[in-house]
Parts: C-alpha cells; sequence; structure tokens
C-alpha cells in the first residue's frame, strides 16, 4: 500500500450514524460526502442540491501558489473534492485569500478519493469561492476549478489513455493473428491442444465481437411499473446502512417503488443497525417506502428472498444483494428492457466498489468489468444472459411465484442446492421467456480482500456454475444458434484447460524438448487483449491488473474446477458462517473428538468410517433441508 494510500485510509477512518465500521477503515473507496437528506434523489423531493458534482471526503495534501504575484507556495490539506471544486484548511499562519483570488493548485489525487479515472497528477488554475471559520477557530477556503476535472483529464490525460488503449487493441489482435498462422506450423505435433488454443480463440474472440453490437434500452420517461427491491440480509453489520439507503435514494416515483428487506437470522449487530435507519426513513420519507422482515431462523438466501417476493405489492422485483449499493438511476434503467412482454429478467452491471484496497481487489475490478461489459453484452445480444447475478438483477414477479417451490426445494443428484441462486432462478426464467443485460443499470459490490475468502467464495461459484450449466445444457440448444454453440463450448473449454495446461507445459515440454512459447504469448495476448478493452472504457490505470489475474487464473483459480466436480455435493459457502457452514464444522469436530477419544487405532478403524458423500448429507440433511 502506497504513503497516499495509508494517509487517506487514516483520514477516512470514522464514526458513521453513531456506529463503528472496523471493515470500512480496511477498504478503501470513494466515500461521499453525507447529505443532509437521507433520500435527496427521491424525485417528489426535488433534486440532490449537489447535482452532477458530487463531493468526496478528500485528505489530500494540496500546493497553492498565488496565480497572480510570486510568492512562498502554501501547503493544505483538503477536506473535501469534487470535480468542480475543492475545500481546503488553510494554515493559520498565512495570510487568508480574498474572495475572488485566482491560485493554481498542485495536487494527485490518490486511488480511491474519486471515483475510477481521476487518480492522476493535477495542475490547474482556481478561484476563491468562499472563506468560512469553523467553531474550533480554523479557516476553511473553498475553491472553484476553472475548468472542470473531466474537461481537465480528458485534455490531458484520458486521450493518451484512450490512444493507448487502441495501440494495444492493435498489438494483441496482430499478435494472436500471427501466432494462429505459427501454430499450423506445429499443428501435427499436437493436434489436440492446438485444435483446443483455435477454438478457445474464436470463442473470445466471438465474444468481443457480439459486445460490439450491444447497445442498451433508451429510457423512457413515462416509464415507470412498480417495482419491489429485495434484500436479504445474514450477518452485514458493516454495509446493511449503506445498502438500504442506496435503495430508498432512487429516482423512481415513490408510489412505485418499496424496500423489502430480509433478516435470514444475523448473529452480528445487524438488525440493530437496520431500525436505526428504519427510523430515520420513517421520519424523513415515510412508513411505507421501507419493509423489515425478520425470519425466526437462518434459513439461508433462497428463503429470505422468497419471503420477500410474497410479501412485494408489485410486478417486478430487483434482487440486491446486502453488500452491494445501487447508482440513484440504477432502477429506472433496470426496468427500461421490460417494455418487451417476452422479457423475463434483466441484469445490472456490477462495479467493485473496494477496488483499491489491494491487489487481489484490482484484479477483480478487471475482471468484473470484462465479465458483465463483454460477456454478459455478448449474451444479450442473443436475449439469453446464461446468469443474472445476485448484486442486481430483475424479474418478473409472476415467473418467480410460478417457479419458487422447485427453486426452493432444487437438488442436484439428490444433495440440496444452497448456494448458486441467481444462476438457478436464471435458468428458470430461460426456459421460457428472455433475459438481459443493462449496462446502464450500475451498482457496485463488496469484493473479498482476504485471499482465504476469496478463494472460498470461487470454489462456491465454481460449484453453482458446474450445476447449473449442466441444468442448461438441456434446453440451450434451442435457442439462437451463435448463443448455443457459444453456450456449449463455454462450458466444454473450461472442463478441458487443466488437462491441455498439464499437457502443454509439462508432457509436451518433456517429451519433444519444446518451450510452451507459442501458448504463453497467446494467453499474454488474451490478456492484453482483455486489459486494453478495459483501459479504453475506464482510462484508469487498473488495466495491468487484468494480466495479473489471467496468470492468477492460470495458477490457482483453475485447478479449482477438478475439485468442485470432485466435491459438487459440498453445501456450506465458506465465506459466512451459514446454518450449512456450521453443521459442515460441527461434524469435523464430532469426527476428531471421536478420533481422540479412541484409545486403540486399530479399533477405531474397525469400528469408524467416514462413511460416503451421499452418506454424510442424509447425517445432516434436517440442518440442510431449512437452506
Amino acid at each position: 500500500m502506497s504513503n497516499a494510500e495509508k494517509n487517506a485510509l487514516k483520514f477516512f477512518s470514522r464514526k458513521t450514524n453513531g456506529f463503528k465500521h472496523p471493515v470500512e477503515a480496511s477498504e478503501i473507496y470513494p466515500r461521499p460526502k453525507v447529505d443532509r437528506r437521507l433520500a435527496p434523489n427521491i424525485p417528489e423531493r426535488g433534486q440532490s442540491r449537489r447535482g452532477g458534482n458530487q463531493r468526496f471526503e478528500a485528505g489530500v495534501q494540496v500546493t497553492v501558489l498565488n496565480a497572480t504575484e510570486e510568492s512562498s507556495p502554501l501547503r493544505c490539506r483538503s477536506e473535501d473534492l469534487s470535480s468542480s471544486g475543492i475545500l481546503l484548511h488553510w494554515p493559520e499562519d498565512a495570510a487568508t485569500p480574498k474572495v475572488g483570488g485566482t491560485f493554481i493548485l498542485r495536487f494527485t489525487m490518490p486511488p480511491g478519493t474519486l471515483p475510477e479515472g481521476y487518480e492522476a497528477r493535477v495542475k490547474i488554475k482556481a478561484v476563491v469561492v468562499r472563506v468560512n471559520a469553523t467553531v474550533e477557530g480554523l479557516v476553511e477556503v473553498a475553491f472553484n476549478f476553472s475548468r472542470n476535472l473531466d474537461s481537465y483529464l480528458r485534455a490531458n490525460r484520458w486521450r493518451r489513455l484512450v490512444l493507448m488503449s487502441l495501440l494495444f487493441l492493435l498489438l494483441s489482435v496482430l499478435g494472436i493473428l500471427y501466432l494462429k498462422e505459427e501454430s499450423i506450423f506445429y499443428f501435427m505435433f499436437d493436434v489436440p491442444v492446438f485444435m483446443y488454443g483455435i477454438a478457445a480463440t474464436i470463442f473470445l474472440i466471438s465474444r468481443f465481437t457480439f459486445a460490439f453490437f450491444y447497445r442498451n434500452v433508451p429510457v423512457d420517461p413515462d416509464y415507470t411499473p412498480g417495482v419491489s427491491i429485495i434484500i436479504p440480509c445474514f450477518n452485514e453489520e458493516e454495509w446493511i446502512e449503506k445498502n438500504i439507503q442506496c435503495a430508498i435514494n432512487q429516482e423512481y416515483p415513490s408510489e412505485k417503488l418499496e424496500v423489502i428487506l430480509v433478516d435470514d437470522g444475523s448473529t452480528d449487530r445487524s438488525m440493530e443497525r437496520v431500525r436505526h435507519i428504519e427510523k430515520l426513513i420513517i421520519n424523513e420519507v415515510g412508513p411505507d417506502r421501507f419493509t423489515v422482515v425478520e425470519q425466526p431462523r437462518n434459513m439461508g438466501k433462497r428463503h429470505a428472498l422468497a419471503a420477500g417476493a410474497l410479501l412485494s405489492r408489485f410486478d417486478l422485483l430487483v434482487f440486491v444483494d446486502s453488500d452491494s449499493f445501487l447508482e440513484p438511476d440504477a432502477v429506472r434503467e433496470l426496468v427500461q428492457p421490460f417494455r418487451d412482454p417476452k422479457m423475463g429478467a434483466v441484469s445490472g452491471r456490477t462495479e467493485v466498489q473496494n477496488k483499491w484496497t489491494n491487489v487481489l481487489t484490482k484484479m477483480q475490478a478487471v475482471r468484473y468489468y470484462v465479465a458483465f461489459r463483454f460477456m454478459k453484452a455478448a449474451e444479450s445480444v442473443f436475449d439469453a444472459v446464461t446468469c443474472l447475478s445476485g448484486p442486481l438483477a430483475c424479474y418478473r414477479k409472476a415467473l418467480v411465484l410460478k417457479h419458487l417451490d422447485a427453486w426452493l426445494n432444487q437438488k442436484f443428484f439428490g444433495y440440496p442446492a444452497t448456494f448458486g441462486d441467481d444462476r438457478s432462478m436464471t435458468n428458470f426464467i430461460l426456459t421460457e421467456m428472455r433475459t438481459g443485460y443493462q449496462d446502464s443499470a450500475v451498482c457496485s459490490t463488496i469484493v473479498p480482500s482476504s485471499m482465504r475468502t476469496f478463494i472460498r467464495q470461487q470454489m462456491r461459484w465454481k460449484r453453482s456454475w458446474l450445476r447449473e450449466t449442466l441444468r442448461a445444457g438441456a434446453f440451450m440448444w434451442k435457442k439462437e444458434p451463435f448463443m448455443a454453440l457459444s453456450f456449449y463450448a463455454g462450458f466444454i473449454l473450461p472442463l478441458l484447460a487443466p488437462i491441455v495446461v498439464i499437457r502443454t507445459m509439462i508432457i509436451v515440454p518433456l517429451e519433444l524438448g519444446l518451450f510452451p512459447y507459442q501458448y504463453l504469448l497467446g494467453i499474454l495476448m488474451m490478456s492484453m487483449l482483455m486489459s486494453a478493452s478495459y483501459l479504453f472504457f475506464k482510462r484508469s490505470n487498473l488495466w495491468p491488473y487484468g494480466i495479473i489475474f489471467c496468470v492468477f487464473y492460470l495458477s490457482v483459480l483453475l485447478w479449482q474446477l477438478p475439485v468442485a466436480v470432485a466435491t459438487f455435493w459440498r453445501s456450506e459457502w465458506g465465506t459466512r458462517d451459514t446454518a450449512a457452514d456450521e453443521a459442515a464444522r460441527n461434524k469435523k469436530i464430532s469426527v476428531h473428538e471421536e478420533l481422540a477419544m479412541t484409545p486403540c487405532p486399530q479399533q477405531q478403524k474397525a469400528e469408524y468410517t467416514h462413511g460416503s458423500p451421499r452418506d454424510r448429507a442424509a447425517n445432516n440433511q434436517s440442518t440442510r433441508d431449512v437452506l
């Protein structure tokens, strides 16, 4: 972590609404200046007084120079910052500037201070617009920049980044074409591997090509169907208040929007914080926009979502994870594709909220954007998005209720399906209606910042991907031919990948003495294509982490797939203590205790057996049924 990031971290450690947030103190992300109103974007309450110039808390070191006369530079620290201006703490021993005075400000934007793309060195003229004395006797000076930071960065930095991304894209495409031409010479040495390489390249290039033709459904201001936002909550004390506030603060008619939070037996302070913000919502917004439901015990995320769906008043259901935060226009954008009566469900785009925390979160930021903006966008061209992701997705209520019992009681080879609720519901919808993607409907989510949690999350996702892809394979052949072909290719290629890597990186070099430089260069070119695409759209210096992620995937994540295949019956989440996790942990403890209490190893061997996975599942059936 850089010194700037450490300073920003110290500056941002604080109390929010009377509660300490220890996890927030370790995550780095832009922190908007709190508005005096809880929900300023509700249309009936008038627009937010800040408009598009959202201010962010920022402890930035700023050098101030007088633009009209020579003087010694002053060192100040900022209180907050926006794209149009900055508020500085003025030094006590310096002369207070007059309103209208012109200065030159120089500062470096620490990563995570403003939204992605603004991290840069800035030297800009600014005019004093306000001088205030605080109750502590300090002087605060507010400056307006001579030009908006968007305009400044577009002329000075963003243009260079876009040109650089285009160069990288060109080099990536040329490199891929060159490698494929070279591979023809080596084709007969290893036909299966090179056939796999050609198929994988065509698959990935097709994703980017189809995504090029994707377009958002434009907003119709008069189209505002009734929407119920449902938030399942389990042990989410760090983020639940922010999550609820973002759901409430939507640019959507208040009489057509409700928020239902279902607590699934939380054992931390989640409900204390929910009740706290509930009082604020009732006092400021009214009692009809927010409803709280408490489950009698931890029953699982599906049951929490089902409870909210059964209580909802409106025809569209928006499922939102409890660690995700909606943009103010997310609901209005998300409902637009439902003007098509054949559209059954729609996914929004998920950004990484805490992307600046460490290398792991930066890699995930690039991966998330590529997965949504290119992979889901390509599927949306054919109206067949195969995963309506949990952080933000909208469904027709009639379809959810139709498949509710089957969804809640889903089993896979006789074992309860506890996670992968989003992929599972997507499959139910796909059997009879279209699914889409709306890139302009945006939320951000907290991703794992520790390797242990991340690895467990990825293992859970791979198990659900395996289960639901096998389910979808039974009907995807009925979809548009290009979509069907890419779907089956997207299933077979990852399954074969570990075998191909072993053969290419170990067997072939040992047998033929050939170093797999073409294979490694091909991976580099494909990762460069992904990273360059990210750079083109985001204009961010996070783009190299796309290449790092590809290396990390080949080294670590790829090898989770065989494990997921071999342990598909496992039902614990791994990233939080659900009932399934507690049952699995208790079973391990009981096994160790039984082994420790046995005096004779040979006798223990005769009396005790682990049993098959099916036997273990039967022993824990009563626990898993509640999930």
